[in-house]
């Protein structure tokens, strides 16, 4: 391995796959390591894609070892490094170190980086308890990143509507099972144990002239298929690592592919599409997100939380605060999405992360056309504690109905994923 630097506090080496390990030193060494995997957990969590993911931690050793944020910045405006660690508050985190020294800049996604969290706070103490930052059996010996703490199965529905006013249903979804031997296309609804099976559920919501739009959402869940083989070539202490790369590969294989038919045939010009999946193995729900297409959680002790970004302008405009979800709701560039497969961007940069999930879970996908018509305390609701004349259905139906009732001016689809004790 290749020493990058030593120091009284640290020794920071980089391995032969560019992974970064990290051995702390000095007097509070054992404080400094337990706050920066507690926080890089935290953030990985909340979705937050600009920090590194732990690979592996030794607690005897005070070891730590992450993916690579790419190189050290050397110049960078005193307005862009504001707003950089200003976008890390907002998935909880405040560097307490928010200098020039602990930014990077990653090639691959062309992306500004935070690093170094061993002085960092989290802002809510409560929402890291429940989320479960922190050790887990896996820092143990004998542990893996793939135990979950007690046998789940999963419960799905999804839905999808053409609404009452579009000519055709420009909205896909898909959910599949696989393992090394199999691979299973699942039903509207349906359950299984989560033991020895991968899950991944996804919508897609196309966009495009004529019946392009149709075609982009089918294409991109069609595609879904070529992250499995890859799969099963993860070492187990890589696994989760490993699987946030196959999202990354795919989110950029379909684009180029996308574009790449949008510009070869003039009915399928800026042909694009959403996509918004989970990949569920091992209590985890690895997740990848482009567009206004959405993915909640709704935690077994109650309430709802959109885990995803909207890719907009308005998006960008909620969640730096400046607007609520209802002026976010009329305000008329609601729809214009800034970021999409296809559909004539240059480059994307989609938002990979992962939850930790429990028992009494649910993960809610859905299309904007879901969001027209419900708000987010009606589709807690739908799920939670259903009512009317959609009682009787599964969660992923009433949500439809329901949007489709209230506004039924777009396409409507949502896939409900529920988590239980097996």
């Amino acid at each position: 391995m290749q020493e990058a630097k030593n120091t009284a506090r640290a020794l920071v080496r980089i391995g032969f796959d560019g992974s970064v390990h990290k051995q702390f030193r000095a007097k509070d060494a054992e404080s400094r390591f337990d706050n920066e995997v507690r926080v890089l957990r935290y953030l990985e969590q909340r979705g937050c894609n600009f920090v590194p993911r732990i690979i592996s931690c030794d607690r005897e050793k005070l070891i730590l070892v992450t993916t690579n944020c790419g190189a050290r910045v050397q110049q960078i405006s005193e307005e862009k490094l504001r707003s950089l660690f200003a976008e890390l508050e907002s998935y909880g985190v405040r560097h307490d170190d928010p200098f020039l020294r602990n930014v990077t800049y990653r090639a691959s996604d062309g992306r500004f980086c935070i690093i170094d969290f061993e002085f960092a706070t989290i802002l809510d103490e409560a929402d890291a308890e429940r989320l479960g930052a922190g050790f887990s059996a896996a820092d143990l010996p004998g542990g893996t990143a793939e135990q979950s703490p007690a046998p789940q199965l999963l419960r799905w529905s999804g839905l999808t509507d053409i609404g009452r006013f579009r000519p055709n249903n420009e909205d896909a979804f898909l959910g599949i099972a696989f393992n090394r031997q199999d691979l299973y296309f699942l039903g509207k609804e349906g359950d299984a144990h989560a033991k020895g099976m991968d899950y991944i559920f996804a919508v897609s919501d196309g966009m495009g002239g004529e019946r392009s739009g149709e075609f982009a959402s089918k294409f991109t869940l069609d595609n879904i298929t070529r992250l499995l083989p890859r799969r099963f070539q993860l070492l187990p202490a890589h696994r989760r690592v490993g699987i946030r790369e196959c999202l990354l590969d795919l989110f950029q294989g379909i684009h180029r592919q996308l574009t790449s038919l949008g510009q070869s045939y003039a009915e399928g010009h800026n042909m694009g599409s959403t996509l918004s999946l989970i990949w569920y193995v091992g209590g985890y729900a690895h997740f990848g997100h482009i567009g206004d297409s959405r993915i909640y959680l709704l935690p077994k002790d109650g309430g709802i939380r959109q885990i995803t970004e909207d890719h907009t302008y308005v998006g960008w405009l909620r969640r730096s605060g400046q607007l609520n979800e209802r002026e976010a709701r009329f305000h008329p560039r609601k729809n214009v999405l800034n970021q999409s497969l296809g559909a004539g961007a240059q480059s994307i940069h989609p938002q990979i992360g992962e939850l930790a999930c429990q028992p009494g879970d649910r993960i809610l996908l859905c299309t904007d056309g879901v969001i027209e018509g419900l708000w987010d305390r009606g589709l807690e609701e739908a799920i939670r504690c259903p009512a009317g004349p959609y009682a009787a259905n599964g969660p992923a139906e009433r949500i439809v109905r329901m949007a489709v009732e209230e506004s039924g001016r777009d396409n409507a689809t949502a896939v409900v994923v529920e988590i239980e004790h097996a």
